[in-house]
């Protein structure tokens, strides 16, 4: 046991020393971004491009929303996959009340990309040229009126050249309540906070849910050619542009942005647990570095703790006290941590409709589920996303 001791402790320090550097970042962090109202000389400025594939259940929220954009939204343009469950009617409709709207199917996919960003890509290539900001949509989101002039009066006043927000996720079910909090602990843990200027393009954290980047420089890097065969294309995209010199920024949107992903804990498991992990963006030796973090940090200290309270008599060592003891207080230390990152994470959730809302605060107990999630994502290629299939190659 000793040696167990030994080996955890060396395990968990230094991964708390690294966890203890990033939260204390967020003191200095972008406030959260505000809705505002837009000012004339953003007249026409921004093109939204929206990928849908089968969003008829919840895209009518969106396209609602952007019907409530003003004067600097120019154009909204949905690139549609084949849907094959009525999404185009729909946008259809939205289009005889907004000519803003403009509804596309894209060519077929190329070998080589992945179905998210060759509709994004397309979408860039059929959007105005007279518009200066790319804001990518996914169809799951509800964007406060005042999003887009607060994003764009925003990455101009901090000149960011590509800048994406995290949402509030909008709660419904009891699973989901318990899970899903735990599942976007392991983002938190593994980069800066939202609104920290993080300086490695290595480290850049983006989300394509609310994606806006200057039109010169998407065109610079060839739009989304660079993610094209990624499953996590936001973050590697965001990565591309920031290794080229640009300004990138992942900022808090939780007062302008919502966002309804998934339907319950299992379809929150299966489908963003498989992109979490970010391998597409993320160097062999950067990846094995996050897992250890997370096991150390996320997965552990639940087991450790709870190992002591219920089988310490039989695991005591009357003479040598101390390095048990100290690896259960780095533990307790470590769930304090994350029980008080719960109230931080707070304002990023909308549990006011969920039925077992609750459960949010006992999200720390599916720590170690999450933890499992990421590492069984890390080491599976998707060979399905969305319903559209890919293969092994």
């Amino acid at each position: 046991m000793n040696y167990l001791t030994l080996f955890l402790l060396l395990i968990q320090v230094p991964a708390t020393a690294i966890l203890l550097s990033r939260l204390l970042k967020g003191p200095r962090r972008h406030p959260p971004i505000e809705p505002q109202q837009p000012t004339p000389e953003l007249l026409g400025s921004v093109s939204v491009v929206v990928p849908t594939l089968n969003e008829a259940l919840r895209i009518s929220p969106l396209l609602e929303c952007l019907s409530r954009q003003s004067y600097e939204l120019r154009e909204i343009i949905v690139v549609d996959s084949k849907s094959q469950d009525g999404t185009p009617d729909l946008v259809k409709m939205a289009q005889q009340q907004d000519p803003r709207f403009r509804l596309m199917t894209d060519d077929p996919l190329p070998p080589g990309w992945v179905g998210r960003p060759w509709a994004l890509h397309n979408g860039f290539l059929h959007s105005s040229e007279g518009s200066e900001w790319f804001l990518g949509m996914d169809a799951d989101t509800q964007p406060d009126p005042g999003l887009i002039a607060g994003l764009v009066k925003t990455a101009e006043a901090e000149k960011y050249d590509l800048v994406s927000l995290s949402p509030q996720f909008i709660l419904k079910y009891p699973g989901e309540c318990w899970l899903q909090p735990a599942l976007l602990m392991t983002l938190l843990y593994r980069f800066d906070p939202a609104g920290v200027n993080t300086k490695q393009p290595e480290r850049v954290m983006a989300n394509g849910q609310c994606f806006l980047c200057r039109r010169r420089v998407l065109a610079a890097v060839d739009g989304y050619s660079s993610a094209g065969g990624s499953f996590c294309d936001d973050v590697t995209l965001a990565r591309n542009i920031a290794a080229q010199g640009f300004k990138v920024g992942f900022l808090d949107g939780a007062k302008v942005l919502k966002v309804r992903m998934y339907e319950g804990a299992l379809e929150t498991w299966k489908e963003w647990g498989r992109s979490l992990d970010l391998k597409d963006a993320s160097s062999r030796a950067q990846l094995w570095g996050d897992l250890w973090l997370l096991f150390a940090v996320q997965g552990l200290p639940l087991f450790v703790v709870l190992t002591y309270l219920f089988l310490s008599p039989s695991l005591s060592l009357p003479h040598s006290p101390t390095p048990p003891l100290l690896l259960v207080g780095l533990n307790v230390f470590l769930l304090v941590i994350r029980f008080a990152l719960l109230f931080a994470i707070a304002p990023s959730y909308d549990r006011t409709r969920a039925n077992g809302g609750w459960l949010f605060w006992l999200s720390p107990l599916a720590d170690p589920l999450a933890v499992l999630r990421i590492f069984l994502s890390a080491f599976r290629t998707p060979r399905e996303w969305r319903g559209r299939k890919y293969s092994a190659e």
